[in-house]
């Protein structure tokens, strides 16, 4: 009988009821409230889901994401999430959207480079903030790059800037804030335009020649790299799966990198960050600070999309519709999508989609920059 006592003791031992925190409990509940919001409202079910299980399954059983050290098991997840720290995974979505995504909209309006430009003001707004708030140069270049609305590069500049301690709330403030473009642009948009701009509608897009899209990308990774080095894994990648798209002669590479290349690497990444998200990483007043300011950059970033396409729109006459300024941040194909809803609320024939596509592929070249020139700023290859 003291046998059956003594195993029935060992079993309840090792159940995590008997060594969760409070913190633990808290992270558990976020958890099921990000799976509430992927499932249920639809949020960016392929980037919430995978994210949301790690956190859950990291706050019940912290050994998953085990490093390793001191003799102990390395776990599971930790491995995927060496791939984050290494760039990898980042590196590889980049790809993917390159090989999903159709540049012809900024090669027919090669201005919206200028749109992508300024919704990069926000994380520069944030980083100086950053640095106000006690962060060091690194941290703060890590933290800012959030303003982008762009999970993968937030994680490749982490993990090169060696903020991996803050990789886990940067990525998952990123990822967070990309899930909730949708509610957080549109008040900004209509506070800072009037119905009468909304409602602009822009000229038709020049066709684009098959030839100017397969130059289109390998133009673009020489003059970038050459100026800025260490841009290459990310704007590399990118054009990269861009070039398999435009080319036409490498379908089966087009239909892996943007299919199922780009599934399983959401999966490995989503899950890996969210597994960083223990209770002791996670519950601490550094998160609190990386959520506020990776909404300040996120805002920031899409006021000054707007307010430099109202620009765009006094010096156009009247040509350019403002909104489309708001996709210059990074969030790909959302930002531009949330910039068709509201110029449709404004006037219902209005199409600005594939207007809005060219700054919002700005925006992913951009914050690759931004990320290549912290890079270069802090002597990191």
């Amino acid at each position: 009988m003291e046998a059956v006592l003594d195993t029935l003791q060992n079993l309840l031992g090792q159940t995590a009821f008997m060594s969760l925190s409070w913190g633990n409990y808290v992270m558990i509940l976020v958890a099921l409230v990000f799976l509430y919001l992927a499932i249920a409202k639809g949020f960016e079910p392929l980037l919430l889901v995978p994210i949301a299980f790690g956190m859950l399954l990291v706050n019940m059983f912290p050994g998953i994401m085990a490093s390793g050290e001191n003799g102990e098991t390395e776990g599971l997840l930790h491995f995927f999430y060496r791939l984050d720290e290494w760039s990898i995974l980042p590196s590889l979505i980049f790809m993917g959207v390159g090989a999903m995504t159709d540049f012809g909209p900024l090669i027919a309006n090669p201005k919206s480079f200028l749109l992508g430009a300024a919704a990069q003001i926000g994380i520069f707004s944030a980083y100086f903030l950053a640095i106000l708030l006690g962060f060091n140069g690194e941290a703060a270049a890590a933290i800012s790059i959030i303003g982008g609305a762009d999970g993968p590069t937030s994680i490749f500049l982490a993990g090169k800037l060696g903020q991996t301690s803050l990789m886990g709330p940067i990525a998952v403030a990123a990822y967070s804030y990309m899930s909730l473009v949708p509610i957080i642009q549109p008040p900004i948009m209509k506070l800072l335009t009037t119905k009468k701009e909304r409602a602009i509608k822009m000229e038709q897009l020049r066709p684009v020649s098959k030839l100017e899209k397969i130059l289109f990308p390998i133009i673009v990774t020489i003059v970038v790299v050459m100026i800025l080095p260490t841009t290459a894994p990310l704007i590399g990648m990118l054009m990269l799966g861009n070039l398999f798209r435009e080319c036409g002669v490498v379908k089966q590479l087009t239909e892996t990198a943007s299919n199922a290349l780009m599934y399983i690497v959401v999966i490995l990444l989503g899950t890996s960050v969210g597994a960083s998200t223990s209770a002791e990483a996670f519950l601490n007043i550094n998160t609190l600070k990386i959520v506020l300011l990776g909404l300040v950059a996120f805002a920031v970033g899409t006021a000054a999309g707007v307010l430099f396409g109202k620009l765009m729109c006094v010096f156009t006459k009247g040509k350019v519709n403002p909104l489309i300024g708001s996709a210059g941040v990074s969030a790909v194909p959302m930002a531009a999508r949330v910039s068709q809803k509201v110029g449709a609320q404004a006037d219902p024939t209005n199409f600005l989609l594939m207007h809005a596509m060219g700054p919002n592929v700005a925006g992913v070249i951009g914050t690759a920059v931004v990320a290549g020139t912290f890079m270069a700023i802090f002597g990191v290859g």
